[in-house]
């Protein structure tokens, strides 16, 4: 993304000579694919796009040795899919003797049903359909499970037995990145039934988890805000949200739901600026910290940069500013950035996660870089869960392979890009107007709302 070559080469060289998956460990299967295959895949693709948009990042001699590691590592993840009753995956697995004896049976929904992007990458890389009908298979019966009142999927589940272990129903962690990635296989692949759960599934969270007055920028009552509710009956469950959910407003924009996206994010940045960090859980009746840790998360920064993609109001560059030297004054540690240990008291841990370099840094790098070949290059580009660049190519929408994928009818109908309308949504990519954008996004007497709701003012 910075354009720096020699250093990209540098690392690829790295990983090829000297990474091996042969290894005794045991390793959670969602955090391998999202970390790990989907860098390989990535690297993979950009060394070998023929357009080299970023600079000459071409490997001498390269022999598709990326994509071949993603393939072994693929492979010592699939017995996580054998000996399931349900075809949800088991959420851990050795790399190299499988799945350990005295292993859970449950696991979260997010876990489970997000592994599509990189194993249906995989597959249509090689021309091999076992990834990706693992993943999907996982994905349709997670799907097949929700509730019938609600229409709502819990966050924990039984991979034997299909019972939901938690009945929670929620935006953040243990869902997130499963309503995520609806929408990107669909962005990805094009198969018209991953759009369709998406906005089956995107219909029934307005229904049943958002709370607060109808238009975001208008009318009487309290600012719009997604809460967590009882599967089966939507009855609220608890009083707190937690900093993943940040990153559902960057999805709104996705779907072209702005107006939505932009209060959303106001709500959570309104907590940053109170703390200078994203608590980890936030009590909105209480207005204070349940789980006071911040650990570099990626989610507003990214809300906040596909925000600005979509509407160009400079508002969201201050908005970067605030978090970066917010990062800079709590955060900087002698070798890096540190996990704040607590928002309030900014005590440090020793602990950096690699999603602060592959996604926080990423996304606020872009956020400035107005003129990067991500955004002038003609190329069109999806980020992975974890902010890993995917070319949005026609090679992935074209499977090699028919009527193979669990239910699938024979030429299953593809959409066309173009074709793309999301359920639901209030302002289907309708830029912000011209007239609004030099203004604040929010009008403020309801950006006044927001900041006594989070205790501000």
């Amino acid at each position: 993304v910075m354009g720096n070559s020699s250093e990209f080469q540098k690392a690829v060289k790295l990983v090829i000579d000297t990474v091996s998956f042969d290894k005794d460990s045991t390793v959670q299967v969602f955090e391998a694919t999202i970390r790990v295959l989907g860098s390989l895949l990535s690297a993979h693709i950009i060394i070998t796009d023929t357009k080299q948009p970023f600079g000459d990042m071409t490997i001498k001699d390269y022999d598709n040795e990326l994509l071949h590691m993603a393939h072994d590592l693929a492979v010592r993840l699939l017995p996580a899919f054998e000996n399931t009753k349900t075809g949800i995956p088991y959420p851990r697995v050795n790399l190299k003797k499988g799945v350990p004896p005295d292993s859970y049976n449950e696991t979260c929904t997010a876990g489970a049903g997000s592994l599509l992007v990189e194993f249906g990458i995989l597959s249509r890389l090689l021309g091999d359909s076992t990834f990706e009908w693992v993943a999907r298979r996982a994905v349709k019966a997670l799907w097949s499970l929700r509730s019938n009142n609600t229409g709502l999927p819990g966050n924990v589940v039984n991979i034997q037995t299909g019972h939901w272990v938690g009945k929670q129903s929620g935006l953040g962690a243990g869902s997130d990145s499963f309503y995520e990635y609806l929408l990107k296989s669909y962005i990805l692949f094009g198969e018209k039934e991953d759009l369709e759960m998406f906005n089956d599934a995107y219909r029934n969270i307005q229904n049943h988890l958002r709370r607060g007055r109808e238009a975001c920028n208008e009318g009487e009552g309290d600012p719009p805000l997604y809460v967590n509710v009882n599967m089966f009956t939507g009855q609220l469950m608890n009083t707190w949200i937690d900093s993943l959910q940040a990153f559902f407003p960057g999805l709104q924009v996705l779907i072209g739901d702005v107006e939505d996206a932009i209060c959303l994010h106001a709500f959570y940045y309104a907590i940053w600026k109170r703390y200078g960090a994203l608590p980890e859980r936030y009590n909105w009746q209480l207005q204070a910290p349940d789980v006071p840790f911040y650990p570099l998360r990626p989610e507003l920064v990214e809300s906040t940069y596909l925000l600005y993609q979509a509407t160009k109001n400079p508002f969201y560059l201050h908005v970067g500013m605030d978090i970066l030297q917010s990062l800079e004054k709590y955060t900087k540690a002698k070798c890096g950035y540190a996990t704040l240990h607590h928002v309030v008291e900014k005590t440090k841990e020793d602990r950096m996660e690699s999603f602060f370099l592959s996604e926080t840094c990423k996304y606020l790098y872009l956020l400035f870089d107005e003129e990067n070949p991500l955004h002038k290059s003609g190329n069109k580009y999806m980020f992975t869960t974890e902010g890993h660049i995917v070319s949005v190519d026609e090679r992935f929408r074209n499977s090699l392979w028919q009527d193979i994928l669990p239910g699938e009818e024979d030429g299953a109908e593809k959409i066309k890009p173009n074709e793309f309308k999301a359920a639901n949504v209030s302002s289907n990519c309708n830029r912000v107007p011209d007239e609004r954008r030099y203004l604040l996004p929010l009008k403020s007497n309801y950006m006044r709302q927001i900041d006594r709701m989070v205790g501000l003012i």
